[in-house]
């Protein structure tokens, strides 16, 4: 049935032809692309299929190729082509901010399509977002075979020529393009020896100037090819290979360097263009096959951009995978401290979680007395988060360590760890499933450790406040409600904990961009040059708190942001009218001994049970949001799809069956296993 109406349309095209009056009309591609296009676009098959039926249909009628290929000259020579072929798919140079404002206007007040555009005709006739998965499943061989039937014809040299001359335009543009952006100050701040020798970005240009010139010569002599040899594109390939090159140098050194989100956006520019340009010198260089396979990527290119050009989730995802990747890459140095493999770890880690549990009590007493005050919701919010925020950072000034923010550092090094993956199979799960072990076994020490001192820590603050100062720490009403807070089944407590989850993700993102900035923007060294601070320090301190800052703005700058977090939801849900506010498994213990000890009459064992059972989902509910979050945007931004997480799962189920102590204390014959797991890598 397709093939029949394909070829119906293949004998209209000849009759529009038989006859000089008639125009030619889009409206004719447009039917046959619909007639292509498969009922389920990532179905190959049918494809495939339809794909097939057009080349057999073309068979049959010769004639019909001659039509087919006037009609497609005569039609896209109505439109101006050099503005699709040079900036289709290619951010714009206004920037990421402009751009992003664009598309979000865009909208709701689409802008206007110039009808003398090809790529007007462009979006009529693959006017589906789903067109650019139908056109990726046909096969490369389709492609060549469907191409190879234009090959022979010599006709039509006017339409031909004209076309040539567009995309002489579009290289011409996209030329002068990457030489300009070649002398951007952010590009030479990240690679400082353009500046040294000469520019690749700038010889890529005279390359292509010269070959414009001798392709121009030829197509104006095109009758005398004996004195007019075709160009050869070789050398301006060459440098498009190296600047090429200089890209992909920056991008390795943005791990030593830092990375900007401007620097970002002008290497996603760089990339565009260059694979633009290399692949439209191709249309005019080559012959044969690799024309037809620069046609099919030209195409499938142009339809993608066609959808992407005014999506803001497009937008994010070209220019957020570098910076994604830099703040996550900070992430994941920082989450292998949080991994102890051995007994020695083991303990450090309890030590560092009890010195943070005895000051998250204090916290936690702290917020009891600030609501005592009668203040405006700002001013509460306020008191919260510096309550907060001071004690996280003094957390980390002590070296101690919270055992919540452990996952989003942790997520970071695991999805390193699978990026990075060597070895047989076997000896890459085997090191996963080693690594997710020892994490488990220090989240839960963390947090053993974080709760076994808070607790008592609170219930001694408790005390001291009712023998000395005669009075209950808290109210019989606020210690009810204190409780009622942690009743998983009754109360809010487990959103409430995602909500703090997602917070926890958030400050390992914030903390991975501040380290990032502080590499990026050499704060130490300017830190370590700077004359007001020398006189006011001294150069040995300057010195000392130029690098401890450089070591620690991330952390430092994710801690304090962390506790304004935590101390503003509430108020924020009070203003919006939502049910927002957060619990956090270590203030939410410290908050159970409080509240049980304050409330007027004995406390029976089921509330006792309910609050506890309460607190250790707010911990589950902490731990697995903020993990989860930080693992997919960590292996997103490494481009990472792993396929063996079932394998993985399985062997790390088996684990917990055969020897479940491991997750709870470190084994003693770690050594052994990891040297076994070493040798078999």
């Amino acid at each position: 049935m397709t093939q029949q109406a394909i070829s119906q349309i293949l004998i209209s095209l000849q009759q529009q032809f038989e006859s000089p009056q008639t125009a030619v009309h889009e409206q004719t591609l447009i039917d046959l692309v619909d007639y292509l296009r498969p009922d389920q676009p990532h179905d190959p098959i049918e494809a495939r299929s339809k794909f097939d039926c057009l080349i057999q249909a073309l068979l049959q009628t010769p004639q019909s190729i001659i039509a087919l290929q006037q009609y497609l000259l005569c039609l896209m020579t109505q439109y101006h082509q050099t503005k699709l072929y040079a900036d289709s798919g290619i951010l714009s140079l206004d920037g990421f901010w402009n751009q992003l404002g664009q598309r979000f206007v865009s909208h709701i007040l689409p802008p206007l399509n110039d009808q003398t555009q090809l790529q007007n005709l462009l979006e009529k006739v693959f006017h589906l977002p789903t067109d650019r998965y139908w056109l990726e499943q046909i096969e490369i061989q389709q492609w060549r075979r469907f191409f190879q039937l234009f090959n022979g014809n010599q006709q039509h040299q006017t339409q031909k020529k004209n076309l040539k001359l567009d995309l002489i335009k579009a290289i011409n543009v996209l030329s002068y393009r990457i030489s300009g952006i070649g002398l951007f100050p952010e590009l030479i701040y990240a690679e400082p020896k353009l500046t040294e020798y000469e520019s690749p970005f700038i010889a890529q240009n005279r390359e292509i100037v010269g070959f414009i010139d001798k392709f121009n010569a030829v197509l104006l002599h095109a009758n005398q090819v004996s004195v007019y040899s075709p160009p050869d594109a070789a050398p301006a390939f060459v440098m498009i290979e190296q600047c090429k090159t200089i890209v992909a140098n920056i991008r390795k050194a943005t791990k030593r360097i830092g990375v900007s989100l401007n620097l970002t956006y002008l290497l996603t520019v760089l990339e565009q263009s260059l694979e633009r340009l290399e692949l439209l010198l191709k249309l005019l260089q080559d012959t044969g096959h690799n024309r037809a396979d620069a046609i099919r990527e030209l195409i499938s290119n142009l339809v993608t951009a066609n959808h992407n050009e005014k999506s803001v989730g497009a937008l994010l995802s070209a220019n957020s995978e570098l910076l994604a990747f830099q703040v996550t890459e900070n992430a994941s140095k920082t989450g292998e401290h949080y991994v102890s493999s051995d007994k020695k770890g083991f303990f450090a880690m309890y030590r560092a979680a009890a010195g943070a549990g005895c000051i998250i009590a204090l916290m936690a007493t702290l917020k009891v007395l600030l609501a005592r005050l009668s203040l405006a919701p700002f001013s509460h919010a306020l008191s919260y988060s510096l309550n907060y925020a001071f004690g996280f950072v003094f957390i980390h000034i002590l070296h101690f360590t919270v055992a919540t923010k452990q996952p989003a550092m942790t997520a970071a090094a695991l999805a390193a760890t699978v990026q990075h993956r060597k070895g047989s199979r076997t000896a890459q799960l085997a090191e996963l499933a080693e690594l997710i072990v020892n994490i488990i076994r220090t989240q839960f020490i963390a947090i053993l450790g974080n709760i076994s001192i808070a607790i008592p820590t609170a219930a001694v603050i408790t005390l001291f406040w009712q023998n000395v100062l005669h009075e209950p720490l808290l109210k019989h009403a606020k210690a009810a409600e204190l409780l009622h807070s942690l009743d998983p089944f009754t109360s809010l407590a487990i959103p409430h904990a995602a909500i703090a989850g997602v917070c926890l993700f958030l400050s390992g993102l914030i903390a991975g961009y501040f380290d990032n900035m502080a590499i990026y923007r050499k704060l130490g060294p300017r830190l370590k040059a700077h004359h007001g601070l020398k006189r006011w320090l001294g150069e040995k301190r300057q010195l000392k708190f130029a690098d401890y800052i450089e070591r620690n703005l991330g952390a430092l700058s994710g801690n304090f942001l962390f506790g304004f977090m935590l101390g503003s939801m509430g108020t924020i849900g009070f203003i919006l009218g939502l049910p927002l506010d957060i619990r956090h498994i270590a203030f939410a213990s410290a908050n159970l001994v409080q509240g049980l000890m304050s409330i007027n009459e004995s406390p029976d064992l089921g509330l006792i049970l309910i609050s506890s059972f309460g607190v250790l989902l707010i911990g589950l509910t902490n731990l697995f949001v903020s993990f989860s979050l930080t693992i997919i945007v960590a292996l997103r931004a490494r481009q990472v799809r792993f396929e063996q997480w079932k394998p993985l799962a399985k062997l790390v189920v088996t684990h917990f069956v055969t020897r479940p102590i491991d997750f709870f204390w470190p084994p003693k014959n770690l050594a052994e296993n990891s040297t076994s797991n070493k040798n078999e890598r």
